[in-house]
């Protein structure tokens, strides 16, 4: 088969379209002919080495893909959350992280929901206990992850408020976004007290979201788009009685993103089925053509999530 590959850490011309042995699923797993995967910003971090797989994962980029079944269920078109390997033309994939296709959305677009449904999920709900009447406040609105916060937080009842450059802010209005705030010229934290708070930029935004963050709220930190270290006001944290929770889905153990998957299905499947909630795709790309959309991706004028088509 033919993989995305990494032969030396770089820009995106260091991802090279190559021949690669095909994968051998173990035991309890599942072989799946890809139709597409989705770039995600771990993807090009481990493009530029610093963001290796986990160990015995496949060491092709790509966290989620869509495809059909080619044994222990050969035919089923499925969607599944990966370690890695989602740039490449099959994948062996633990059973307990593939998902059926939803009703309604096409089996390449479907590409676009494991890794965005599980993290958003796991973070809102299982950490945050994000609940109807509260007020969250999503940071990057138009990312793949953000576009999926907005609509699944306007699903669970929440007060959705999003940062975004302000082009952007009448697409995630569209969305559910109930206030857009353009990070480049408005304070946030100035704006919004939020009871949640979902964020990928990390180190720059952390004595802001703490100073933002109503009574007994909850910073979520999923990204480090704004840097990995920084000082923590913890005063400020303590007399707001503040959570603060960082997680990252990718190396959790087996069993998590086993209950993980789970309750997505159980729980935001239906939200999609019924569409309340929708994969937001800015643009497919040929896998072949990886380093093209890890351009796009980089340069921030997309909205959702970029496609690469096998």
């Amino acid at each position: 088969m033919h993989a995305i590959t990494i032969p030396e850490p770089g820009g995106p011309d260091a991802l090279v379209w190559a021949e690669v042995p095909d994968p051998e699923p173990r035991e309890g797993e599942l072989l799946i002919e890809v139709a597409a995967s989705a770039v995600n910003r771990a993807d090009l971090m481990q493009r530029q080495g610093d963001y290796p797989p986990p160990k015995g994962a496949p060491p092709y980029p790509g966290l989620e893909c869509s495809g059909t079944v080619l044994d222990g269920g050969a035919g089923e078109q499925v969607c599944a959350l990966l370690a890695g390997g989602g740039y490449a033309e099959r994948v062996a994939v633990p059973a307990a992280q593939v998902l059926p296709v939803p009703a309604g959305v096409d089996l390449v677009d479907a590409a676009a929901l494991p890794e965005v449904a599980c993290t958003v999920w796991s973070n809102l709900v299982m950490a945050a206990h994000l609940t109807k009447g509260e007020t969250l406040l999503v940071h990057g609105g138009s990312s793949g992850i953000g576009t999926f916060a907005i609509q699944l937080g306007r699903a669970l009842g929440a007060t959705v408020v999003t940062t975004a450059s302000r082009g952007k802010h009448a697409a995630l209005r569209e969305l559910g976004a109930h206030e857009t705030i353009d990070y480049r010229t408005e304070e946030f934290e100035k704006l919004v007290a939020p009871d949640v708070i979902l964020d990928i930029m990390g180190g720059s935004y952390l004595a802001r979201n703490v100073e933002a963050l109503r009574s007994d709220g909850r910073l979520v930190i999923i990204g480090t788009q704004g840097g990995r270290t920084a000082e923590l006001p913890i005063s400020k944290l303590l007399a707001k009685r503040g959570t603060l929770i960082a997680t990252a889905l990718r190396f959790r153990p087996a069993a998590q993103k086993a209950e993980i998957v789970r309750q997505v299905r159980e729980h935001v499947w239906p939200l999609i089925e019924s569409g309340a909630i929708r994969p937001i795709v800015d643009r497919r790309i040929p896998m072949c053509d990886a380093a093209e959309a890890h351009r796009v991706v980089e340069a921030g004028n997309h909205l959702g999530k970029v496609l690469l088509v096998a």
